[in-house]
């Protein structure tokens, strides 16, 4: 008898504890790009390209797509499968890239892995000059991009790139 004494206040007292936590976290609201970036820089330092003194945060590419005017204005960086060079966005006058001075390029989606379907919905756009560096690129050839989105125009996602490294190539397949 004396045990239910005990028991059954701080039985309830942890239920009533337990609903005002729950409660409590239903109103916390969650940005997405401060608990990436919280992770990132917990994770490793601050990643700094060699051209410049840029600071980039990993994202990936699918996040950027779903929620492009979040990462409007900030330098991203992620891992991807190149898809091919293209002209897609080029001259397009609310995200106005010029089609002489810069070369679009396409990604694979990473959420199809049993056939290759370019992730259109990001614009990725590279200087001419250094895309003619990587003309030999083949479809699936793994990459990093590090850039900054600059446009949510159309619901997509505008970047320019700052740099381009090929991490992987794969051989290029035969025609039958």
């Amino acid at each position: 008898m004396n045990k239910s004494k005990i028991i059954t206040p701080v039985l309830i007292l942890a239920v009533v504890l337990g609903i005002h936590g729950f409660s409590n976290a239903q109103n916390v609201t969650i940005d997405p790009i401060k608990t990436i970036s919280a992770i990132d820089s917990a994770a490793k330092p601050a990643a700094k390209t060699a051209q410049s003194s840029k600071t980039y945060v990993y994202a990936l590419p699918l996040a950027i797509v779903a929620n492009p005017d979040a990462y409007v204005g900030k330098n991203v960086k992620f891992k991807a499968k190149f898809d091919k060079f293209a002209t897609l966005g080029l001259d397009y006058k609310p995200a106005f890239r010029s089609s002489e001075k810069y070369i679009s390029f396409l990604i694979q989606r990473d959420d199809v892995r049993d056939h290759d379907i370019p992730l259109s919905e990001l614009k990725l756009f590279l200087n001419r000059t250094e895309a003619e560096k990587h003309i030999d690129l083949n479809s699936g050839d793994e990459i990093e991009v590090c850039g900054r989105v600059f446009s949510s125009a159309l619901g997509d996602a505008w970047m320019d790139v700052d740099k381009f490294t090929v991490l992987k190539t794969v051989p290029k397949p035969e025609n039958k």
